[in-house]
């Protein structure tokens, strides 16, 4: 038997990068800062060791005109991928994501193709604050001709790299730094993850729950304080949020009759939206009981640890919401809240939780 590799999701995407360069020498890497020595969180470390410095473009401050040199250079064959520290940084450039790079397949009749990835960084903690904590994944989702795609494991992570290098059309992979510390069993060598399904991650009969990113780990927790009250949860990471296919969760709740999804960004008009709404159109009959979404509340994020408390959903509120649609008694659901508490309680609470290094 094969010894696991571990290493972290950090760690895998960078792989992934440098394996996807080293097969296919029309990649080329764009991003700010991707001579210094942090290499935008680790994840671009080590690639002057592996490719001319050519392929290796350092980037001004100027969001729209770079992410316009890479969708033309993307149009004459080269494949971009292009890192963003922040996914706010982003939003300066929409214009050429949204009207150019969505676009252009469509437009040309299929005749051109814009082979771009576009890596967003999201995350909370360290007093980022309203203009640094949010998680846009949503907006991005909307607009026909991109792939959207949120990885949280590390095995996964290097081969949804891999893939959308790959891909022909643009794609946008929105990274959770606190994902990139999740630890786990990783492949050697070049390998792909599909670019279309969720993922199933833990089995169960009882009630269904869809997260992505760094939700899954927090619905993996709650699932396991479940178990120990009698309770089996499917837990889906939903991974890929454009294309949506969610044939497989639809097929759970069929089963379960129970459906709770978490959002990393807002609850309204965001991903648990959209799937509530497909699952209630094709689960009508199978549900025991009204979908649950759980997200983000309606107002920006404080910089503040102290005004932290209860703003981001966890699996505190993951394992409340699924007791209420379960009808757990009340006594039994307090002890396993208990020990969820006396845990975090030990955990700063804008740091990452390292009970998470996996494998999962």
């Amino acid at each position: 038997m094969t010894k696991p590799r571990i290493i972290n999701c950090g760690q895998a995407i960078n792989e992934g990068l440098i394996e996807a360069g080293i097969k296919n020498d029309s990649v080329i890497y764009l991003a700010e800062g991707v001579d210094d020595p942090s290499a935008v969180y680790g994840t671009l470390s080590g690639l002057s060791n592996h490719f001319v410095a050519s392929r290796i473009i350092e980037m001004p401050l100027s969001e729209n005109a770079l992410t316009g040199i890479a969708i033309g250079a993307a149009l004459m064959g080269k494949r971009p991928v292009l890192s963003f520290h922040r996914v706010e940084f982003a939003l300066l450039a929409m214009e050429q994501i949204v009207n150019n790079a969505a676009k252009t397949h469509y437009i040309s009749r299929g005749n051109h193709s814009v082979p771009i990835v576009i890596r967003l960084i999201v995350g909370r903690g360290w007093g980022q604050g309203p203009a640094h904590s949010q998680s846009l994944e949503a907006m991005f989702a909307m607009i026909p001709g991109l792939k959207v795609i949120m990885p949280t494991f590390p095995a996964d992570a290097k081969g949804l790299i891999i893939a959308a290098i790959e891909d022909n059309n643009p794609v946008i992979i929105i990274e959770h730094r606190w994902c990139h510390y999740i630890q786990g069993d990783v492949p050697t060598g070049y390998y792909t993850s599909d670019l279309e399904t969720p993922k199933e991650i833990i089995k169960g009969e009882d009630i269904t729950i869809v997260a992505s990113s760094f939700m899954t780990v927090e619905a993996i927790e709650a699932a396991e304080s479940l178990k120990e009250l009698g309770y089996t949860a499917s837990v889906f990471d939903l991974r890929v949020l454009r294309p949506l296919k969610l044939d497989t969760i639809i097929n759970s709740v069929n089963k379960t009759g129970r459906l709770i999804t978490i959002d990393l960004g807002f609850k309204k008009f965001g991903i648990g939206a959209e799937i509530v709404s497909e699952v209630t159109a094709n689960c009508f009959s199978s549900l025991q009981a009204a979908p649950v979404r759980l997200g983000m509340p309606e107002h920006p994020s404080p910089s503040s640890r102290g005004y932290l408390e209860g703003l981001y959903p966890d699996s505190i509120l993951i394992l409340k919401e699924a007791a209420k649609i379960l009808n757990i008694d009340s006594n039994k659901l307090n002890e396993s809240l208990f020990k969820i508490k006396e845990r975090k309680k030990l955990i700063p609470i804008d740091v990452p939780d390292p009970k998470f290094k996996g494998p999962f």
